[in-house]
């Protein structure tokens, strides 16, 4: 029997790998990501890619998905099945236009979204809650999942709907009154997108990352020398495992909800990777 040292020294068979693949392997999947061009669609899709899957990324910046390609393509070790184009998750007839050019896929993993800035409920700037409703809630959930949803029941796909909530989908976080609304939004329509599209054999679930450094948040976090803001300090004492999480920390949860053999019986849930942030009590 075929064998393999792991990284532990012990011995791993051809078997527990066969297992491991009938249980997770995206071989033969093709997935969309809509904000494929930021840092979080980009680590997802490279675990999908990774794991087999071709990916095809959707943002509506141009350059940004060029770079998120091709590292996509570097650290898969491929080229081919690892595309991109520009849609604007805003417009619907974008939206169907590049349906018709990913052609057949089970996998949709919305990984639009983010905040803008922070400020008490009597200052909140409308025109920006607004937009961040707008990018998170219709650009980042509902618009996508409507459309790819429609097309899936029409061509009968057992699809797999993946959307990003947030801790603040079930605890409100201070000063970021449209990011707190809006993920909250996330994980009810989730739910409710996972109700009504069962029947087809569609699964809808989504993931609540707890506090991982990106572009949105660091300077909310961080200061300029590394060290942490006062918010920073506040996220990390409220964390039981007393630190941010690390991008790969992610990845397991989108390929357990990706893999028809490992959560094929699983949808409407919110799954949190937050170090315990849920969970803290004093």
């Amino acid at each position: 029997m075929e064998t393999k040292k792991r990284s532990d020294g012990q011995e791993e068979t051809g078997a527990v790998r066969d297992y491991l693949c009938e249980m997770f392997s995206l071989a033969g999947k093709k997935a969309v990501v809509t904000g494929g061009g930021g840092v979080l669609g980009t680590d997802m899709a490279c675990a999908m890619a990774r794991a087999g899957a071709d990916v095809f990324l959707w943002d509506v910046r141009a350059d940004a998905l060029r770079a998120s390609t091709e590292r996509i393509q570097k650290e898969a070790g491929r080229i081919n099945g690892i595309e991109y184009r520009k849609v604007d998750l805003l417009n619907e007839d974008e939206m169907l236009a590049a349906i018709d050019a990913a052609g057949d896929f089970q996998i949709l993993l919305n990984a639009c979204g983010g905040g803008r800035g922070k400020s008490p409920l009597t200052e909140q700037d409308m025109e920006n809650f607004r937009f961040v409703m707008k990018l998170n809630v219709e650009a980042g959930c509902f618009l996508p999942m409507k459309v790819v949803a429609k097309r899936w029941i029409e061509k009968k796909t057992a699809g797999c709907i993946i959307n990003i909530a947030s801790m603040s989908s079930y605890v409100p976080l201070s000063g970021v009154w449209p990011y707190n609304a809006a993920k909250a939004a996330v994980k009810n329509l989730t739910e409710a997108a996972a109700k009504e599209l069962a029947p087809h054999g569609i699964r809808v679930n989504a993931i609540a990352p707890g506090f991982f450094l990106g572009e949105q948040n660091r300077r909310l976090l961080t200061n300029e020398d590394g060290s942490l803001t006062d918010r920073g300090k506040a996220v990390i004492a409220h964390t039981p495992f007393g630190r941010f999480g690390q991008a790969h920390e992610l990845m397991g949860a989108v390929l357990y909800l990706c893999a028809d053999g490992a959560a094929g019986f699983v949808t409407g849930i919110t799954l949190p990777v937050d170090g315990g942030y849920l969970i803290q009590n004093i």
